[in-house]
């Protein structure tokens, strides 16, 4: 079992579960999964260097990640329907807690003069969604091999319908917020 996941369990469960006053543990706000998204703006029409970004994002995340295809064509991007524009990972069980632990405690602190993360990324449902500029942060990236930098988009995506609990969910697990 993930230290994060075990650390949900024994204590940050608990403490929601008397803070919120919830009469049954089902009520108790926990994360379903983590959504990882990237788009390929300018390296779409390449398909080695797709793949190499779809290698990139193996690396990170652990899972191989699914290429998300245009649905229409729009001539003013240049994209043609069922051309690859992004690739997305949903991350849940053991890798979901590896990856936020990842997230937490060695790649937010990486980035580049780091003051927490925007605690206003909460869409009324009580789920997260926060946006890194680039992959460098994430351990297993060497900077020496690599050709394309790009964006990516985390969806930390909860049951708890409202967005004080998981705020409450996200800050007994370390994470980051600015103050």
């Amino acid at each position: 079992m993930e230290r994060l996941q075990q650390q949900y369990n024994k204590e940050i469960a608990p403490a929601l579960q008397k803070k919120f006053a919830f009469n049954n543990v089902m009520q108790i706000p926990k994360i379903r999964k983590v959504v990882v998204n990237i788009g390929l703006s300018k390296v779409k029409e390449d398909k080695k260097k797709v793949d190499e970004v779809a290698e990139e994002l193996k690396k990170i995340t652990g899972q191989a990640p699914v290429k998300t295809k245009a649905r229409t064509s729009i001539a003013g991007f240049k994209i043609r329907e069922n051309q690859v524009v992004g690739m997305m990972v949903t991350l849940r069980g053991y890798r979901m807690y590896s990856f936020l632990d990842k997230l937490i405690n060695v790649a937010l602190p990486r980035v580049r003069d780091f003051q927490g993360v925007n605690a206003n990324g909460f869409d009324g449902r009580g789920n997260y969604h926060l946006g890194l500029k680039e992959q460098l942060v994430f351990p297993e990236i060497s900077s020496e091999s690599l050709d394309n930098i790009f964006g990516m988009e985390v969806s930390i995506v909860t049951n708890a319908g409202k967005d004080e609990p998981a705020r409450e969910l996200l800050k007994l697990m370390s994470f980051p917020f600015k103050k």
